[in-house]
């Protein structure tokens, strides 16, 4: 009798090893989503503060001065007041979707000038629910889609 029970208890050790593996592998896929959502909302963020920083660009851009930065880090110390320390953006951010800071420019039609930025991650977005500012995001197929500024 003793070697049918040993069978049995063996059976349920395996049962509960493969319904904790279940349970263990849908925690994980669950912070796995929770991250991604948050760098989302990182990224949404971040990429607010660069828009808002082109528009700040632009508006000092009268009296003959570009109104677009040619490079990234025009923003950072704008060169069209060589005298006074002007900053639109206080540092290049990282991106949230990819881990580093290089990020994907839009370019003006005639090409002189940044008018938008973007991710360079082709992950697909997980947020279907955008506020009113970001609505055109919602059915678009992958990050680098998100152009934050202006598109062409």
């Amino acid at each position: 009798m003793k070697r049918a029970n040993k069978g049995y208890a063996f059976l349920l050790l395996l049962l509960a090893l493969a319904v904790i593996s279940v349970a263990a592998a849908s925690q994980l896929q669950l912070g796995l989503f929770g991250q991604r959502r948050q760098a989302e909302l990182q990224l949404l963020a971040v990429g607010s503060r660069m828009e808002a920083a082109l528009a700040s660009y632009a508006r000092l851009g009268q009296g003959g001065r570009p109104p677009m930065p040619t490079r990234i880090e025009d923003l950072l110390r704008d060169p069209r007041f060589p005298k006074q320390v002007i900053r639109h953006l206080r540092q290049v951010e990282v991106d949230p979707m990819t881990g580093n800071k290089s990020w994907g420019l839009v370019w003006s039609e005639d090409g002189k000038g940044i008018v938008g930025f973007h991710s360079l991650s082709e992950q697909k977005p997980v947020m279907t629910v955008f506020s009113s500012d970001y609505a055109h995001f919602k059915d678009l197929p992958r990050y680098a889609d998100w152009v934050f500024g202006q598109a062409p």
